[in-house]
């Protein structure tokens, strides 16, 4: 499980184009959205650059939250 810390995730529109970026690279991916902490697990990710990477594309860059 990666978990990762996406500083302007802030509503419901947010949380479903997250999810769609990480699905648009890990499609069977477990996608779990906490908007009050703006933090999402994945599971089933192998790798979190191309989650990385497609979140900054989508328009929320995010890093590896430390402290999970």
């Amino acid at each position: 499980m990666i978990e990762l810390k996406v500083p302007d995730m802030s509503c419901n529109h947010c949380r479903a184009a997250v999810t769609a970026a990480i699905r648009a690279v890990a499609p069977a991916a477990e996608v779990a959205v906490d908007l009050e902490a703006r933090r999402v697990r994945v599971g089933g990710a192998a790798d979190a650059a191309p989650l990385l990477a497609a979140l900054t594309a989508a328009g929320y860059p995010a890093r590896v939250a430390t402290g999970a």
